[in-house]
């Protein structure tokens, strides 16, 4: 037995199918990357390749494309509210252990069950704060013998060589750490504790040591507007495999803070800033509740239709909560994403698989193409975009309504359209 599950007893049989399999996954990966780093005029992409896509790639799962959390197909366990921070936007309003909090025992069932779900090839672990939680490194080790690849979403405060070395021995391939500001003032504040940044910095090395690609999480909102862009270069210097960079949603603890939420205008400052960065970038930037990003590459290049256009549908997921992405709570309560507070069942009452295949919320999102209202139903980028529907959820209390904060098709049905005439960065191929 290897050593990451001596004594805790039970090694599950292998249910997952590998990440490389069947072998052309890894081909159609590859293309996709390609397709992204061609609309985003990339130059570095080939160094991407060489440094980290190899490495990325148990991370992507098996998944190909982009979407919005990263790669479209996988499940996130929130697997305890206890946390050692109290950041003034966190949207599952971490801090105290909840009651209700899945057992040991309950977990790894909750883990067999999503081993059944065939296009579930990695789990991802987060919180609260994660490294909080006694038996996290048994669940892990639980997963990763399943056949899960294992990643981490952490503030890194707790991460040292000895805690980095065992996140790895578990199977741990990815490990995500939050940044929400250039310097410690900004980190400190929203994340409301002194030492924040230090202590994170820290953590981001020690992952680095034990050789686990690093993603870097930033989440945009007022308070480090102004800081995004030496953030992104911090992130590239850093040696980042993966830039995500989320928006606020105002939810959770999220909800005090609602007017830092970037608006129509800045979420269009916000994804040109993502789109000129990533040209000289050596990481690779992903956004989170912005799927307008992909939307914005295409409208750049003056592809609305045709050929490229459905070439982009297959690549390009958008918003994935519920179409691939699910996000599962604590209690056993499974969500579509973290920012739509819309419960779809509980594994506690009923076998995930049941949940997954036969709710209506889900049903609702996997056909969104047919179902969004608004400017959002009515766009030719629905299939690849489809707005954020953790925004529109937050905002109106209907997830299949309009997005607030699409620039590409402003909402409110006034046919007001992205003037590429007086944005230069939006001119056609080529140019």
């Amino acid at each position: 037995m290897n050593h990451w599950l001596a004594g805790w007893g039970d090694r599950p049989e292998r249910k997952v199918t590998p990440f490389w399999w069947p072998p052309s996954l890894i081909v159609r990966q590859a293309a996709s990357a390609l397709y992204a780093g061609t609309l985003a005029r990339w130059r570095r992409l080939p160094e991407w390749f060489v440094n980290y896509g190899f490495k990325c790639l148990p991370g992507a799962a098996g998944s190909w494309g982009q979407g919005c959390i990263g790669f479209p197909a996988h499940p996130v366990l929130e697997i305890t509210a206890a946390c050692n921070l109290r950041c003034i936007h966190c949207h599952t309003t971490g801090g105290q252990r909840a009651d209700d909090e899945l057992t040991t025992g309950e977990v790894k069932r909750l883990l067999d069950q999503l081993a059944e779900v065939r296009e579930f090839r990695m789990v991802a672990f987060t919180g609260g704060e994660p490294l909080v939680r006694e038996d996290l490194f048994e669940l892990l080790a639980y997963s990763k013998a399943l056949g899960f690849s294992n990643t981490l979403a952490t503030n890194g405060m707790l991460i040292d060589d000895a805690v980095a070395g065992r996140l790895r021995d578990c199977g741990v391939v990815i490990g995500a750490v939050s940044l929400d500001g250039v310097d410690a003032e900004t980190h400190d504040y929203v994340r409301d504790h002194p030492g924040a940044f230090e202590a994170a910095l820290r953590g981001i090395r020690a992952l680095q040591r034990a050789g686990i690609p690093l993603h870097i999480n930033v989440t945009a909102m007022e308070y480090n507007v102004d800081q995004l862009e030496p953030l992104v270069a911090l992130v590239d210097e850093l040696g980042a495999a993966i830039l995500i960079m989320y928006q606020l949603v105002p939810v959770g603890r999220g909800r005090g803070i609602e007017a830092a939420a970037l608006d129509l205008g800045a979420n269009e400052r916000l994804i040109r800033l993502l789109a000129q960065a990533q040209r000289g970038a050596k990481t690779i930037m992903e956004p989170v509740a912005g799927p307008q990003y992909w939307s914005f590459l295409l409208h750049r290049e003056g592809i609305k239709g045709g050929p490229l256009l459905r070439l982009a549908e297959q690549v390009f997921h958008g918003c994935s909560a519920g179409r691939g992405f699910v996000y599962i709570k604590p209690n056993g309560e499974v969500w579509p994403c973290p920012f739509i507070e819309v419960s779809c069942g509980n594994v506690r009452e009923t076998p995930f698989s049941t949940i997954w295949a036969e709710s209506p919320v889900f049903a609702d999102l996997r056909a969104r193409e047919e179902r969004l209202q608004g400017q959002c139903g009515e766009c030719e980028y629905r299939r690849l975009c489809g707005g954020c529907r953790g925004r529109a959820w937050a905002t109106t209390g209907d997830y299949l309504g309009e997005d607030p904060s699409c620039f590409i098709h402003p909402p409110g049905g006034n046919g007001a359209r992205l003037d590429t005439s007086t944005h230069p960065d939006l001119g056609g191929l080529g140019r």
